[in-house]
């Protein structure tokens, strides 16, 4: 009660300074299983707004992801199936469906698979009714896929059609978000996280796999990043010469010692002549 008391003052402090209030028929309460019944009516009573049994979704994500991962997500694939529905009711070319598909159907899970890791069955599972809608089939009718899926989402210029690998395109949003907290110091983002899961290093050396799913999901796609990640060298006096990737254009792109008096610890600036231009 002390906590929710000092939350109260500071959301009261906030109300008076902005002459905004807080909607109290807007806002509900979530409690977790351990939560005593008795602490419950005590903070129900304290703050008059009503207790939820299932928590809503934020911003058209699950505010919480349960142990069933899948059921929590299923709502994507919901999406999907409603909007092919629609688009079967009318006459598309191949053309028209291509462009929907990849402008519309596509673009669907984006959000999602930013902030989460969607399961690899449930995204086979989008693709399959991508594929049925691609190929023309109508509930029970069958029709020949004459390229298997992983032809199609090749690229054009490759003979491909240019359409995504959704467990490939999840990690890249996922990647995208380690890039941000690996670059962004100033972001809330970067503030939140790091004071949370890495206070004494970078998210690429955050040691802690407990926590949200956001953040059990960011992790998974670390190794993207590492993977193509080079430094760009400076005065060479943050890389180390044989543990990080600092060599553009050859592989590997750490260095390989060759001599016996080479330090581990040693660092570029040292391979660096400061005498010449």
């Amino acid at each position: 009660m002390e906590e929710l008391q000092a939350i109260q003052h500071i959301l009261s402090l906030y109300e008076g300074a902005s002459g905004q209030q807080i909607n109290r028929e807007k806002t509900t309460l979530f409690f977790s299983k351990a939560m005593p019944e008795e602490m419950k009516r005590d903070i129900i009573s304290f703050l008059g707004v009503p207790e939820i049994k299932e928590y809503e979704k934020y911003l058209g994500l699950p505010a919480v992801v349960g142990r069933n991962k899948r059921a929590s997500l299923t709502y994507i694939k919901e999406r999907v199936w409603a909007k092919l529905q629609v688009w079967k009711e009318k006459l598309l070319s191949q053309a028209g469906r291509e462009i929907l598909l990849k402008a519309v159907v596509q673009a669907i899970p984006t959000f999602a698979m930013s902030c989460f890791k969607l399961p690899v069955g449930l995204c086979r599972e989008i693709e399959m009714q991508i594929r049925k809608f691609w190929w023309g089939e109508r509930g029970s009718q069958r029709k020949i896929h004459w390229k298997s899926w992983e032809v199609l989402c090749k690229p054009n210029e490759e003979g491909g059609m240019g359409f995504k690998d959704l467990v490939r395109f999840n990690e890249a949003m996922l990647a995208k978000q380690i890039w941000r907290l690996q670059t962004d110091r100033n972001s809330l983002l970067f503030k939140v996280f790091s004071t949370k899961y890495f206070p004494m290093g970078s998210v690429m050396e955050a040691k802690s796999k407990k926590g949200s799913y956001a953040w059990q999901s960011i992790l998974k796609a670390r190794h993207v990043i590492e993977k193509g990640m080079l430094w760009r060298v400076g005065d060479g006096s943050q890389i180390r010469v044989f543990e990080d990737r600092w060599i553009p254009g050859y592989l590997p792109t750490k260095a390989v010692p060759r001599m016996l008096e080479c330090k581990d610890d040693s660092t570029v600036s040292s391979l660096i002549d400061q005498t010449t231009m």
